[in-house]
């Protein structure tokens, strides 16, 4: 016969039965229900069985149904049993450890006050370098040559270089359509200035040596004339009051010796002239030359124009527009001088109380395994939005930036010379 339920553990009737009891209790009502039968002896132990479970503590003893057989059920402990006993040992353990703990704080306190240790003096900070983007640039900056006349519509005639080519300061680059009419202008000034000159020059000399010459020769006769003449008119009017002369021949006598009078007086004009030019001449005549060769100056600059020289020595980079093709908005072609090169950098303006002009620095270079020495030379005066397209997400790309710029050393130049705008890392030691 079971035990009597007198003898469970209090709390086992008030705690609901499992849910894996619950599935086996509704598994066998099926069982019962399909087969009504077979409900016998084994249905009926099975209930006693499930009725006759006692709480663990019952079964360690030596008397209790521990064993299996008639008088009793073997069981196994149950959960909240186990729950039990370690919430015991795990109080115990945590009493030991505050024990422990807490002589370990009476013997650091020597009586309640804690050794400090003596402060340690903090190390001054290092100076910090300043890391930036950059390109690669030549010293003389990259010259874009256009076609000089501005407005200009003439086509390119003739191209005289080729890219990667070296030139000189001044050396002709290209010639465009319009330039044999800038000649031709050019031809026509210098013709004019060459007759003002010649003008401004018969000016100056007055006249020849034979005209003087035949000048006065001509002022001796006029003044013999005029000797006659007058000498006619004086006759003619002595002989008006006899009655033997006439009036009208007297009268002409007198208007002879006057005309006679009036032609030596242009003679000797004339003969001054000759000897020296009048002072309103010659500033006539300078003006006129003036004129002309500030039209000259003019057309030269126009035949300047329709070609493009080379403004510094350098090598051509690229080239834009082919004869006879019409220059547009990029140009005619790109001239720099790579005998030095410099790498441009975009350092934020808060990094810039830390730059030194002739600070070294690294350049570091995709795809190049070495680093390359620079030299701080440039500071920019003046901050603006950054420049430099970095490959972060997250970066700040409205950050304020001031330019810098770094020399490379021979090594660098000469392995980047052929990358100019090319992006590198820039490193400014501090």
């Amino acid at each position: 016969m079971p035990p009597s339920p007198a003898c469970w553990w209090p709390r086992h009737a008030a705690r609901p039965r499992p849910a894996r009891r619950r599935r086996r209790d509704a598994a066998g009502r099926r069982r019962r229900r399909r087969h009504p039968g077979r409900a016998g002896a084994a249905g009926l132990a099975g209930r006693h069985r499930r009725h006759a479970r006692l709480p663990g503590w019952l079964g360690r003893h030596p008397d209790g149904p521990r064993r299996a057989g008639r008088g009793g059920i073997r069981r196994r402990a149950r959960p909240f049993e186990r729950g039990g006993r370690m919430s015991r040992r795990a109080l115990l353990l945590a009493g030991l450890v505050l024990a422990v703990a807490g002589a370990g704080a009476l013997f650091w306190t020597r009586d309640g006050t804690a050794d400090r240790a003596a402060p340690v003096a903090a190390a001054p900070a290092q100076p910090v370098g300043v890391g930036a983007l950059g390109r690669v640039e030549p010293a003389s900056r990259i010259r874009k040559l256009n076609q000089p006349g501005g407005f200009n519509v003439a086509r390119l005639d003739r191209l005289l270089v080729a890219e990667g080519d070296r030139v000189e300061a001044g050396q002709l680059l290209a010639v465009f359509a319009d330039a044999v009419q800038r000649d031709a202008a050019v031809a026509q000034a210098e013709a004019q200035v060459a007759q003002s000159r010649a003008s401004l020059a018969r000016i100056r000399a007055a006249g020849r040596p034979e005209e003087i010459e035949a000048q006065r020769a001509r002022i001796q006769a006029l003044q013999a004339a005029e000797a006659s003449a007058r000498r006619e008119a004086e006759r003619a009017e002595a002989l008006l009051p006899s009655g033997a002369g006439n009036i009208a021949a007297a009268e002409r006598n007198r208007f002879a010796a006057s005309r006679a009078a009036a032609e030596r007086a242009e003679a000797i004009a004339v003969l001054e002239r000759l000897q020296r030019p009048r002072p309103e001449d010659l500033v006539v005549a300078e003006a006129e030359l003036a004129a002309a060769e500030a039209a000259l100056l003019k057309a030269q600059a126009d035949a300047t124009l329709s070609r493009v020289a080379a403004p510094i020595a350098g090598t051509i980079l690229k080239i834009y527009a082919r004869p006879g093709d019409q220059v547009g908005n990029d140009g005619l072609l790109d001239l720099a001088d790579l005998s030095a090169m410099d790498v441009v950098a975009d350092v934020f303006e808060t990094d810039v109380p830390r730059l030194r002009s002739g600070a070294q620095a690294e350049v570091v270079v995709p795809g190049e395994s070495r680093r390359f020495a620079a030299t701080l030379r440039e500071i920019g005066w003046q901050v603006r939005r950054t420049t430099q397209a970095g490959t972060d997400p997250v970066a700040a790309v409205d950050a304020r930036t001031v330019e810098v710029r770094l020399t490379l050393g021979e090594e660098g130049r000469a392995v980047l010379e052929r990358r100019s705008n090319m992006q590198v890392q820039v490193a400014i030691r501090p």
